[in-house]
């Protein structure tokens, strides 16, 4: 039995039916269509599906999208204005943290909250936020070049 709920994604708002077991990862992508949240693991280990749920950094495969009702939702989508890339996203191509993309929305997502909550974080620091995002191409060096270069701006 589904059930119809509503969720801001984006800044928009989005009247969806879904299942009770229906996890927000999937809503995302399979009932609103933005396939910038990457699935990975589905058990939240990984954090390639990482979204922001009122600014905080979550695992959107471990969320029940009934549990993000009426929540503000932020995904990679939402970031960029129209063409113009947000300032942590134009500093991942700048440094080559972009390699196979896959971690990259999440570990831009999970930089945001890091510089909304300290402007200036250590690289200690850079290092604990996105320790929850596996990153398989770039050693991490490159992504933490990128975050501390936004701190500098």
């Amino acid at each position: 039995m589904k059930q119809k709920i509503r969720l801001i994604i984006n800044g928009e708002s989005y009247e969806v039916f879904v299942k009770a077991s229906e996890t927000l990862l999937d809503v995302i992508r399979d009932g609103v269509g933005l396939k910038g949240t990457k699935k990975g693991c589905d058990v939240g280990d990984c954090g390639s599906c990482t979204v922001l749920i009122n600014g905080v950094p979550v695992s959107s495969c471990l969320v029940l999208a009934v549990d993000a009702k009426d929540k503000e939702i932020t995904t990679i989508e939402g970031l960029a204005d129209g063409e113009k890339l947000h300032p942590i996203q134009e500093a991942f191509v700048e440094h080559g943290a972009v390699q196979c993309g896959f971690c990259t929305p999440a570990m831009i997502l999970t930089a945001k909250a890091l510089l909304d909550e300290n402007p200036s974080p250590t690289e200690e620091e850079i290092r604990e936020a996105i320790s929850g995002n596996l990153c398989r191409c770039t050693g991490y060096t490159k992504i933490v070049e990128a975050i501390s270069s936004i701190s500098k701006r």
